[in-house]
């Protein structure tokens, strides 16, 4: 499987989690990689692995909330690789306390800027380019992006808003040959979780939950490949993505119980 030869592929979020374990998954297919994110020296450090594996590659710090920088990246992917056909909105970051408990409600408006506006932003000055290759979005939401998750409440609200920008992109886009998917992983081993926002706005610093029991970024690496592949509409990674999915018009109560227990078993609260 090779449909990704020779071609562009931008990543955000890509020094860590499942940016960098996509980015190193695509890379034996022989793309041409743009590594998006804050971390310039872990970008620099991911690029040489990819190219290792046989991708050219780009590293592009980023600050994906401006939309600004989001036109940058862009500009030095076309300016570089002369197009565009893929691009992964990735960045993500996440929060861990009840809303109750808040005292720094500024972590909402971060938690979208970074969620969602990150993806409306890259997305807005890619597309003019993806419509020429009818090339692929995809968006890394979360499967609390289709539900609610305690504790997570601005978390799921971004990705809730996000998810709704990407579904209603893709009936704007359905005659430009230009497909767009989303993933919407359940919990995944990554940084994200000691990174997630606590009640003051600060890091908390500490992984809070069982994370050895998640599916690891390699393993939904592979998977959001595949999906990649098929321009499919929607990945579910869990079970619980698709119990949600399918039985939360009919049973609103119990989705919302297995997302209290599934916080509460893995925090062993």
């Amino acid at each position: 499987m090779s449909i990704f030869n020779n071609k562009v592929l931008i990543i955000t979020g890509a020094s860590e989690g499942i940016g960098r374990a996509l980015a190193l998954a695509l890379a034996p297919q022989k793309p041409k990689l743009v590594l998006a994110a804050r971390n310039e020296q872990r970008l620099k450090e991911l690029a040489v692995e990819c190219e290792r594996a046989g991708a050219s590659t780009r590293v592009v710090p980023t600050d994906i909330t401006e939309a600004q920088a989001c036109q940058g990246l862009i500009r030095q992917t076309v300016e570089t690789f002369g197009g565009i056909d893929v691009l992964v909105n990735n960045a993500g970051m996440s929060m861990w306390t009840a809303f109750e408990e808040v005292t720094d409600l500024s972590i909402f408006e971060q938690l979208m800027r970074v969620n969602y506006l990150s993806g409306v932003y890259c997305t807005k000055y890619a597309l003019p380019y993806l419509k020429k290759s009818k090339g692929r979005v995809v968006g890394i939401a979360s499967v609390a992006g289709l539900t609610g998750v305690p504790t997570r409440t601005g978390y799921a609200a971004s990705k809730h808003a996000m998810i709704g920008f990407f579904e209603s992109l893709r009936i704007e886009l359905a005659e430009d040959g230009v497909t767009v998917t989303i993933i919407a992983p359940d919990y995944v081993q990554s940084k994200i979780h000691e990174r997630s926002f606590g009640a003051d706005g600060e890091a908390i610093a500490k992984n809070p939950i069982n994370h050895d029991t998640f599916l690891t970024a390699d393993a939904c690496a592979a998977m959001i490949v595949k999906a990649m592949v098929a321009r499919q509409r929607l990945l579910l990674t869990s079970w619980r993505g698709f119990l949600g999915r399918l039985v939360r018009p009919m049973a609103p109560q119990l989705i919302d119980g297995i997302a209290r227990k599934a916080v509460e078993e893995e925090t062993g609260s």
